[in-house]
């Protein structure tokens, strides 16, 4: 039996709590010949932005260099977040030291020391989230940065 659906409110807080608590999410970048690429990243949240991490000659760190122009996807299919976002690529040292603090206690590793490692500030420019087809209707939550709940 599916459950009723979460009002709006619900709904993002509920997404702000996978952005907070969650440690992993997928990745989707396109090469700049078009060619998708998803990868599983650890990420951080600020309330606004997200950070990830990987090595520079990864195809998700080059195809963000191309193209800054990104999906992420938190949950399985039946309970969803949805990000469609932009990226910004930074050099370990373009990040505080509590922002990689925060983020390798997270993520459960430190990529600053490691050789060739970047990092990736996320801006999100769209967040949907679903769980059932009820809640398909209003599942956009953000658009062109702006919370509408």
């Amino acid at each position: 039996m599916t459950e009723p659906a979460r009002p709006l409110s619900v709904r993002k807080q509920d997404t702000l709590r996978r952005l907070r608590d969650d440690v992993d999410l997928w990745v989707a970048t396109a090469s700049a010949d078009g060619t998708p690429y998803l990868m599983p990243l650890s990420f951080l949240w600020d309330d606004k932005t997200l950070l990830l991490s990987t090595a520079g000659s990864n195809p998700t760190a080059r195809n963000l260099r191309a193209n800054p122009t990104l999906q992420l996807t938190l949950g399985h299919t039946r309970d969803v977040v949805h990000i469609e976002a932009t990226a910004e690529t930074l050099q370990p040292d373009e990040i505080s030291e509590s922002e990689g603090d925060a983020f390798a206690e997270k993520a459960g590793f430190d990529p600053r020391p490691l050789p060739g490692y970047l990092f990736f500030r996320v801006t999100p420019t769209k967040i949907q989230a679903w769980r059932e087809v009820n809640e398909l209707k209003d599942r956009v939550l953000l658009r062109d940065g702006a919370w509408l709940v």
